[in-house]
């Protein structure tokens, strides 16, 4: 793994809708709600409730596995309460983590959602400090 990362963001029209690209991935889209833009990319903080919600399920994933536990599914449900002043950045984000396993038991997800928190998301080191970040989960049988 590389120390830098980089990627590109284009004005793609006349409006502020751009296309950012990393490595030799497919672009994404990335605009604002009108009249601004066209609404026809996400915002920047939709992209970073996705990179939030990418960077915590990756290495959640990757403790339960590592635990031992089956993991048939797994999804997480970000959203964020923005302030009322500018700049209107999250007061408050809210992940729920929802895994879908045979044998993964309460405590195993939650020690999985700590680490993640304290250790392994990058994107959580950066944010946490500045927004509160509220965790809840479930466990469904698969």
């Amino acid at each position: 793994m590389s120390d830098s990362l980089s990627v590109s963001m284009r004005l793609a029209d006349h409006k502020v809708r751009f296309t950012g690209t990393a490595r030799s991935l497919p672009a994404v889209s990335a605009d604002y709600f009108p009249p601004l833009g066209e609404g026809q990319g996400y915002t920047g903080l939709e992209l970073l409730l996705l990179s939030l919600a990418a960077c915590s399920a990756t290495s959640i994933v990757s403790m339960l596995r590592r635990m031992k536990r089956t993991v048939a599914d797994f999804q997480v449900n970000a959203s964020g309460t923005r302030r009322e002043q500018h700049p209107t950045a999250f007061s408050r984000i809210v992940l729920d983590f929802i895994l879908a396993s045979p044998d993964a038991a309460a405590a195993d997800l939650q020690k999985a959602i700590q680490l993640s928190a304290e250790t392994y998301c990058p994107v959580w080191a950066m944010l946490k400090g500045n927004v509160e970040i509220v965790t809840e989960f479930k466990i469904v049988l698969p």
